[in-house]
């Protein structure tokens, strides 16, 4: 089962599965996800985590494993409603897991971000660095990790934990790199905040294959998944405006609450453990989500 299987990173996750012969349980409130991005090689499932009706999935398809990116992602939508970030994070993450247990899941697979750590004192960042969430976002994923931890602790319900760095590729919905193609392909000025705040950028596909390693892993606990690369927002922009080959004059503005100055997380318990490694340098990711918009953007 994929919960979030109609958003950003769970199309990508599902495909990862279906190369390896996996069959997949989608799962979607079709609250930002699309239909569209569900294969029709897939049993598609329109529910709420939230909601009892959940428990009616796992009743008829008896999942053996969970993959669960259903989420707010949000940081700024957090700041201002996190009640709903709440609901949506670590109730939702609780919905799973009661579940889990009930039903015998033999292993879940969390989705959790960099952003637990807050503005960390040393780089990169380890999985045991210190715990410092800026955002409500940041502070109900780690609520929903420590529940996860928990239930594995007293139901031996067996957990993964992801925290994936900052994610992109094609069909991202209001991401930095996204916007920024957007922006200079349509004609705009792109909008900078700050520019000197750094990021761990992973591609998509490489957070997929991440997702399908954990399932296969006897392995449990916490891992980065990122690509150990710390880079400016302002030379992301720069190396956007190169491969592109346009450049207009960013609007610069401050940065926003909540946001996190540096970040840049050690790769390497992952690719110890999960036997997983990104495949995609920066480079290749960032063509690929250039060609994706240009193609998206090309007049009939």
């Amino acid at each position: 089962m994929v919960t979030g299987a109609a958003g950003f990173i769970g199309p990508y996750v599902v495909q990862a599965l279906l190369e390896q012969q996996i069959s997949v349980i989608a799962v979607d409130n079709l609250s930002t996800g699309m239909l569209s991005n569900i294969s029709k090689n897939v049993l598609f499932y329109e529910i709420d985590i939230t909601k009892n009706e959940l428990e009616s999935v796992f009743q008829i398809e008896q999942p053996d494993y969970v993959i669960h990116l259903a989420a707010q992602s949000s940081v700024i939508k957090s700041m201002i409603n996190p009640v709903e970030d709440c609901q949506a994070n670590l109730f939702g993450t609780l919905n799973i897991l009661r579940y889990a247990r009930q039903y015998e899941v033999k292993k879940c697979v969390m989705a959790s971000t960099a952003a637990v750590y807050g503005n960390p004192t040393k780089l990169p960042v380890l999985e045991d660095s210190k715990i410092s969430p800026l955002s409500f976002y940041a502070l109900s994923k780690i609520s929903a990790e420590k529940y996860a931890q928990l239930y594995e602790k007293l139901f031996d319900v067996k957990s993964t934990i992801l925290r994936f760095s900052n994610v992109f590729g094609p069909k991202q919905p209001n991401g930095v790199i996204s916007s920024l193609i957007l922006r200079l392909i349509e004609g705009e000025n792109p909008i900078i905040y700050d520019g000197n705040q750094t990021r761990d950028f992973i591609y998509v596909k490489d957070i997929a294959t991440a997702c399908v390693q954990a399932i296969m892993s006897e392995h449990t606990g916490v891992y980065n998944i990122s690509s150990g690369v710390e880079i400016s927002i302002q030379r992301l922009y720069e190396e956007i405006a190169e491969l592109i080959g346009l450049k207009r004059e960013p609007i610069y503005e401050s940065l926003r609450d909540g946001e996190i100055q540096r970040s840049v997380l050690s790769n390497e318990k992952a690719i110890a453990s999960l036997g997983w490694n990104p495949s995609y340098s920066f480079v290749q990711g960032l063509t690929e989500t250039i060609q994706y918009y240009k193609l998206l953007n090309q007049p009939y």
